[in-house]
């Protein structure tokens, strides 16, 4: 019989049900993953502090998505790697840092969808109207971009988890390895009715506004590629774009596959793993692609390099 608890401020985690031989493993493998995140994405922030010639829209929407990875898998990845070296009794959390993790892990998720949509529209302008792109594209107008990135990630996720923090709490176990808006509202004995409408409403509203920009804008842009003659314009947009639509995908289709995965609870411990690697993923594979791809921040990096060799002499 499952054991109620009225209102309890202190809750179990049930995190990874592993073999003892695989938990070391994969600790060392989150482990060592959370330090790639971290140093890659902090180190491709600074860069675009520091260099005033990467002080331009894809760029500055770059760094906004580097400091999204980084918060996002701070929150989560050291929690999750303590508990993973605690027998299951001891996996204990509180409800204020449960709300807190479930809130950054939903602005996580929504902030990577916003902000890789301003990035479409960045893309758009650059290639579709080239002459008139920094007259768009100003620094009020990307502060605008970002601050509505931001805000309505705020917004949708500030709703989401009000809606579940206004639920009476009759459980204390958290089925999930880390808190989110659901396993926080199965917790309650309450009707969460609305919590469904409004998060299904949520996800669609979310997923339809970034495929469709992304779809909208792709096609545009495809159909000036092709219609036009200039190689210079069609060789950038390629570059560009496949870059961004690369991140895009790889975000998006991790998260669909965990979709997918909650439509089928036999495979529950798969589904955690997936949730895992979702923040994983797109942190570590982001500052590859785009620091790869620019030529800009490879040029920054050669100097910087250069520099402390000249120093160390």
């Amino acid at each position: 019989m499952e054991n109620y608890t009225y209102n309890s401020y202190t809750l179990q985690l049930a995190g990874l049900n592993l073999p003892k031989d695989s938990i070391y493993p994969l600790f060392l493998f989150l482990f060592f993953s959370y330090l790639f995140v971290i140093v890659a994405n902090v180190s491709i922030a600074v860069f675009v502090f520091m260099d005033k010639s990467l002080h331009q829209p894809m760029y500055i929407l770059f760094w906004n998505l580097s400091i999204n990875d980084i918060l996002g898998n701070s929150i989560l990845l050291p929690r999750l790697l303590i508990d993973m070296l605690r027998p299951p009794p001891e996996r204990l959390i509180s409800y204020y840092e449960c709300v807190i993790q479930a809130f950054t892990t939903h602005m996580f998720s929504t902030t990577a969808h916003t902000v890789l949509m301003i990035m479409a529209f960045d893309r758009y302008v650059a290639i579709c109207n080239p002459l008139r792109y920094a007259a768009i594209m100003t620094n009020k107008m990307l502060m605008k971009l970002t601050v509505s990135a931001w805000g309505m990630a705020l917004v949708l996720v500030g709703i989401l988890l009000g809606l579940t923090i206004r639920l009476n709490r009759c459980r204390t176990l958290i089925t999930s390895p880390y808190c989110d808006n659901a396993a926080l509202f199965k917790l309650s004995c309450e009707s969460v009715f609305i919590n469904n409408i409004y998060g299904l409403t949520f996800t669609v509203v979310l997923f339809t506004g970034s495929i469709g920009s992304m779809v909208l804008t792709y096609t545009k842009i495809t159909v000036i590629c092709l219609t036009s003659k200039n190689k210079s314009l069609n060789s950038k947009a390629l570059k560009t774009c496949s870059t961004h639509l690369v991140v895009y995908l790889i975000m998006l289709l991790s998260g669909m596959f965990i979709i997918v995965l909650h439509r089928f609870p036999q495979y529950s411990d798969s589904r955690k793993i997936a949730a895992i690697l979702y923040h994983i993923i797109p942190g570590s594979l982001n500052p590859i692609i785009y620091g790869l791809q620019s030529k800009e921040i490879r040029a920054f990096l050669s100097r910087f390099f250069n520099s402390k060799k000249v120093f160390s002499y």
